[in-house]
């Protein structure tokens, strides 16, 4: 996968989760997580490479504050329509 995107997970009509695929090879696997914000985790490879980030409070996750993640870990910012369908639910 070449470029991030967004998955969201429902439950009764409300946002339980979602996980920001980052680009990554095709079957790479999460080998380790650590939790950088408030309802904020990243997802590693084996080799360190961030390869998601899991929000698990999507009510309270901002773009700012997963933009600043992405800027951590060398990844490129995403803009307000990329999260446009975490708002909309």
């Amino acid at each position: 996968m070449s470029e991030p995107y967004l998955e969201i997970t429902f439950r009764h009509g409300r946002a339980l989760a979602a996980y920001l695929y980052l680009p990554r090879p095709t079957g790479q696997k999460s080998y380790k997580t650590v939790q950088v914000g408030p309802g904020l985790l990243v997802d590693f490879s084996r080799s360190g490479k961030p390869i998601g980030i899991e929000i698990t409070a999507p009510g309270r996750v901002s773009l700012a504050a997963i933009n600043r993640i992405l800027v951590e870990y060398d990844q490129p910012k995403l803009k307000q329509a990329d999260l446009a369908p975490l708002s909309a639910a």
